[in-house]
């Protein structure tokens, strides 16, 4: 069956091999005059079809390389070199065969992606009762709060809520980590990831279009239909190479005076090298950061992050754990502790800010019971304001809280620290102290890319100043912008210099700089849809190593794909020299161009494995931290 497929992709080429057959069957017979009109027609159909397409590029405004073989093909027929002809248009169909063998190849680990995509999901038809009865349905028509089985060794096919008491799953696809993790009931289970040895149960949190799995599988989607630079590498040597070329047989015609020498040069000057290794290329770069589970939308990411210059990185989140944890509850007079975090986590409720969800924890943890909101609305990277049980509480930034309670008052909060401040009903109630540690690795990180040329880093955050200098200060930063708005960070990523710049991040306040970056890299291991949407690339492990390994592969990828259009155009030229004295029959230089083909086709795969980044990443240690001051 894989036969059978094979010949209904690639019809040209068994037809192509089927008349090259008879012709070389029939000229030995003697029946020359039948084997030159089955090759001039059949040839003559091949020209005719390749100038269509020729024009349809040209009128797209793509100039293509196919006048070479266009070119060759004729030039063989007019000096009698019919077999010649076929195996030029037999190396041209037989091109595309290897270019689908080489690029389903590179794209093996970005197609196992979607391979693996749920399908299938068991809903329970009596979820309040111990029966397993299940109805099956596609995983795009389960709905938020259906309770799904998940039997052992299947795929979870939305994010869920495990109901059961604990389980275990395989989560690699999702954050390349190898061992199976496991989670307690109330835990959240992310689709993708394959249940362990045991069935259960899982309440739906999201449907399959909005689920962690699909948003990975719409930014493969994205990554395999985006080719644009290659066409533009191409394009880059296609008049060069196509001037040289007809500049070569030209002289070698007019220095012999015999046109069959036009013919054998032009012959060993098909572009297959330009038009083939390039593309294998980037979708081996595109594998290869998948399988290192980093997402690329497109080879034209790929090309920007082997020419980044700058690089701005978020601070919660992405530099740091963004895990923050509550290490003191500091009330007002005439509020307790346990009531200013009462009112502080349920107004959280509503709000998606990394600093609300450690609050969220922190209630949970002390076995508090959130209110529910009347009315609740969050103003980005500011703070949240929520009516609960008749009171106005708002819960943000000083500067916020300060503007709706102007009896505030600012405290200091030590290195590493960051500041929660709560307001009931236009009075200051007090304040959430947090601390969110750098992430080991950040240092590191940072310090790769400014040895291996990467001249410009800042950060760029919403935080006090004095947080950001302290996070900033322990990973190797010294240019920081702090306490900015959305609107602040475009601005500033927008005046960076040198381009292209990087800007890494993970929220939903990060999504307009992303989207505004030359090259934006979402977190996308707890980060949001909104930053994953609006960025290049997404990392899907939780830790910045993948941003060094992401310009790595961005590198290799582009200096391989350069190499093999060099190691391409060199043989060429360098047999087309040897081909203007007359050694190299045509049928022969056919041949051989196959090899150089092959060649390069060969050594663009190289893009699937690369050099390690050398990323040493020192083990996590508790540090102290050190009092400052907290700015305005």
């Amino acid at each position: 069956m894989r036969f059978l497929r094979w010949f209904v992709r690639f019809p040209i080429v068994w037809l192509t091999i089927v008349v090259l057959i008879v012709v070389l069957a029939l000229g030995a017979a003697g029946y020359e005059r039948t084997t030159k009109w089955i090759a001039v027609v059949y040839v003559s159909l091949i020209i005719a079809w390749t100038l269509v397409g020729m024009i349809r590029d040209v009128m797209r405004g793509h100039v293509g390389l196919d006048v070479l073989a266009v070119v060759a093909m004729i030039a063989t027929l007019a000096v009698g070199e019919y077999v010649a002809s076929l195996v030029i248009v037999l190396m041209l169909s037989g091109g595309e065969a290897l270019e689908d063998y080489a690029s389903r190849r590179a794209k093996r680990e970005l197609t196992s992606l979607l391979d693996r995509s749920p399908q299938v999901a068991h809903v329970l038809v009596h979820p309040q009762s111990d029966s397993d009865e299940v109805q099956d349905a596609d995983a795009a028509d389960v709905r938020v709060g259906d309770v799904l089985l998940v039997r052992p060794a299947e795929i979870v096919p939305v994010d869920g809520t495990l109901l059961s008491d604990d389980g275990s799953f395989d989560e690699s696809s999702l954050t390349g980590e190898s061992l199976p993790v496991s989670r307690s009931a109330g835990d959240e289970v992310l689709s993708g990831s394959v249940n362990g040895s045991r069935a259960v149960r899982i309440r739906a949190l999201r449907r399959s279009a909005d689920s962690q799995y699909q948003q990975i599988v719409e930014l493969v989607k994205q990554a395999q239909e985006d080719r644009a630079p290659t066409v533009r590498l191409a394009d880059r040597f296609a008049i060069p190479f196509t001037a040289v070329s007809l500049v070569i047989a030209g002289a070698a015609w007019a220095i012999s005076g015999d046109p069959t020498r036009f013919a054998e040069v032009l012959v060993l000057a098909t572009p297959c090298p330009l038009l083939i290794a390039a593309p294998v290329a980037f979708l081996g770069g595109l594998s290869r950061a998948a399988k290192a589970g980093i997402i690329v939308k497109g080879g034209a990411v790929i090309e920007q992050l082997a020419r980044v210059r700058s690089a701005a990185f978020d601070k919660t989140g992405t530099l740091t754990e963004g895990r923050p944890d509550l290490v003191a509850v500091v009330p007002a007079a005439g509020f307790a502790e346990d009531e200013l975090l009462t009112l502080a986590a349920s107004a959280e409720q509503y709000s998606s800010h990394v600093l609300a969800d450690g609050i969220r924890r922190a209630a949970a943890a002390r076995g508090i019971h959130l209110l529910p909101a009347v009315e609740a609305h969050e103003v980005a990277t500011n703070g949240v304001t929520a009516q609960i049980g008749g009171r106005t509480v708002v819960v943000g930034k000083p500067a916020y809280v300060a503007s709706l309670a102007p009896d505030t008052v600012r405290r200091g909060i030590r290195e590493g620290e960051a500041a929660a401040y709560v307001a009931v009903d236009g009075r200051f109630a007090g304040t959430l102290v947090l601390a969110d540690d750098p992430r080991p690795e950040s240092a590191a990180v940072v310090a790769w890319l400014r040895d291996t040329g990467v001249e410009r880093i800042a950060m760029l955050t919403g935080d006090a100043q004095a947080t950001a200098d302290a996070v900033a200060r322990g990973v190797g930063i010294t240019d920081v912008h702090a306490e900015l708005l959305p609107p602040e960070k475009v601005h500033l990523a927008a005046q960076m210099r040198p381009r292209p710049v990087m800007m890494v991040g993970d929220g939903v306040n990060d999504a307009p700089v992303l989207a505004a970056a030359d090259i934006g890299i979402a977190m996308g291991a707890k980060g949001s849809t909104a930053a994953g949407e609006a960025a290049d690339a997404v990392v899907l492990k939780d830790s910045l190593a993948g941003i060094a390994d992401a310009v790595s592969i961005g590198r290799h990828t582009l200096r391989v794909a350069y190499t093999a259009i060099w190691i391409g155009i060199s043989l060429s030229i360098a047999l087309m020299l040897i081909a203007t004295t007359g050694v190299i029959p045509a049928v022969a230089g056919a041949l051989i161009q196959e090899g150089v083909d092959l060649a390069t086709i060969l050594y663009a795969l190289r893009a699937l494995t690369g050099p390690a980044t050398g990323l040493v990443i020192p083990t996590a240690k508790p540090h102290e931290r050190e009092p400052v001051a907290e700015a305005a």
